[in-house]
C-alpha cells in the first residue's frame, strides 16, 4: 500500500523533526556515546531579514527567513538526520528549505513532496538525494520549522 507507506514515513518524519533525533539514534536523542548530553550546536549565523508580507517572495510562496532560534532548531534537525545534509553550509540548507516550502505550497500529494525533497537536498556523497526515508524526515523538518502552514 503505497499511500499507507508514505503516510507512515511522514508520521515518522514528523516525530523525528519534533524530537530532534535521527532514525539511527532515536533511543539516545540528544545524548553523546557516553550517555551525557550532546554538545550544543554552534551559535547560528544571522539570516537575511524577513520578507515583508506583500513582497514578491511572499507572493511566490517563499516564507520569510526563520528567526535565529527557529534557524538553530531547523539546522539541528537536519544534522540529526544526516550531517551531510547541511555539510557546514547553513545558509544553503536554509535556502533549500525555503525553496522546498515554495514547491510544497501548491503540491499536496505527500509522495510528490518527498520526491521533490529528495531531488532538492543533495550532498557530496548523495548527488541523487538521500533516499525516500531521509527525504521524508527532511520534509518534516522543513515543514515543521520553516512553513508549518503549507
Amino acid at each position: 500500500m503505497r499511500t499507507h507507506h508514505t503516510v507512515t514515513l511522514l508520521a515518522a518524519a514528523a516525530c523525528l523533526a519534533l524530537t530532534g533525533c535521527s532514525d539511527a539514534d532515536a533511543d539516545h536523542a540528544g545524548m553523546s556515546d557516553e550517555g551525557k548530553p550532546a554538545a550544543s550546536s554552534p551559535a547560528p549565523q544571522q539570516g537575511t531579514a524577513p520578507e515583508a508580507p506583500g513582497s514578491a517572495a511572499s507572493a511566490a510562496g517563499i516564507p520569510p527567513s526563520p528567526a535565529p532560534a527557529q534557524r538553530t532548531i531547523y539546522l539541528a534537525a537536519l544534522n540529526n538526520i544526516d550531517p551531510e545534509i547541511v555539510n557546514g553550509n547553513d545558509d544553503k540548507a536554509i535556502s533549500r528549505g525555503l525553496s522546498q516550502c515554495q514547491s510544497m505550497k501548491d503540491e499536496k500529494d505527500p509522495t510528490k513532496r518527498v520526491e521533490s525533497t529528495n531531488r532538492r537536498f543533495i550532498g557530496p556523497n548523495h548527488p541523487d538525494g538521500f533516499g525516500p526515508t531521509k527525504a521524508a524526515f527532511i520534509l518534516a523538518a522543513v515543514q515543521t520549522n520553516l512553513c508549518p502552514t503549507y
